[in-house]
């Protein structure tokens, strides 16, 4: 394919209750909420979007919350892990203040030359912060919960468990995302020049089991086109290229397609275009439920059937501190 992805767009992954999934990437983690809407495809759902100040590209981490869910099972075929980038010296602030907040997690391990701690959140989804040896120019959501100078810059990387390597890493390259190290059954491929929020990790497990996408999982992990004309393009090369590939579908804050990598995982290639302020202003970004046009009749009947959503911001000081 001649056209190259910049790095990730978002990760989309399920969870079970709505409020506890808030409360953790909210006060926990310290992401902003940059949109509260629903699932366009399963409307009685939420689908909330954590973030930097603005949503932008490459920050995103967004959920589809089905309260009750029963748990996934990570394995072969899905995005097994996904790593958030924080400052070098940052570490040792984030293990105290996960071990506070009641998170197991690992101690610091050193991989591919960066210091990264894993853990899990509440329904079992695989997290990793990572200080990564080259600065991160991306500025943290600084709204008092995590101080600005250790808070998290933006996707770090996924990572994808496959049976093998050879077809997955043939169509990462064509995506311009190509192999740039390895360390035993881990291959590291890099969008671009590379750094944090560019990185896709490839474990290769043979003949492990299948992983269940539910709650605990990822769903889809989307990478970055600038525009639609080429998304557009994109679509066409590989469709030409055998892909099985849907049609390009209106998410209001990007243009979105999906297909599936040969190792199972489910791609989407999403535009940076037109962003979450397309419905509401920046500083409003999330506090109200948003829905698209074809869904605002039905708002009544919607929010009936969604359950209580008590989000925390910093306009709700006593909640946070809480």
């Amino acid at each position: 394919m001649t056209i190259s992805t910049s790095g990730l767009h978002h990760v989309t992954a399920i969870a079970g209750a709505p409020q506890r999934n808030a409360d953790f990437y909210l006060r926990t983690l310290g992401l902003r909420m940059v949109k509260t809407t629903v699932n366009f495809d399963d409307p009685g759902t939420y689908h909330l979007y954590y973030g930097d100040e603005v949503g932008r590209p490459g920050t995103l981490m967004t959920f589809f919350p089905f309260h009750g869910a029963p748990p996934g099972k990570h394995g072969n075929g899905q995005a097994t892990a996904t790593a958030f980038s924080v400052p070098e010296q940052s570490i040792g602030w984030w293990q105290r203040h996960l071990n506070e907040a009641g998170v197991e997690v690992s101690r610091v391990q050193n991989r591919e030359g960066e210091d990264a701690l894993t853990f899990q959140d509440p329904d079992g989804l695989v997290l990793s912060l990572v200080a990564h040896p080259q600065p991160d120019p991306r500025a943290p959501w600084d709204n008092g919960v995590v101080p600005a100078e250790h808070g998290i810059r933006g996707l770090h990387s996924v990572t994808l468990s496959v049976d093998s390597e050879e077809d997955t890493a043939e169509m990462l390259g064509g995506m311009g995302i190509t192999f740039s190290g390895q360390e035993g059954n881990r291959l590291r491929f890099a969008a671009g020049s590379g750094g944090p929020g560019a990185f896709v990790d490839v474990v290769v497990r043979p003949g492990a089991e299948r992983g269940l996408v539910a709650s605990g999982t990822v769903h889809h992990v989307a990478w970055r086109a600038p525009d639609e004309s080429t998304q557009a393009a994109w679509r066409s090369e590989l469709v030409d290229s055998g892909v099985s590939v849907t049609s390009v579908l209106d998410r209001q804050y990007f243009r979105s397609i999906y297909f599936r990598e040969p190792g199972g995982t489910l791609l989407e290639i999403a535009t940076d275009e037109p962003g979450f302020t397309a419905d509401e202003p920046l500083l409003e970004l999330g506090r109200a439920l948003k829905l698209p046009p074809w869904l605002e009749p039905n708002r009544e009947q919607i929010e009936a059937t969604l359950p209580r959503l008590d989000l925390p911001s910093e306009n709700n000081p006593e909640r946070l501190a809480s």
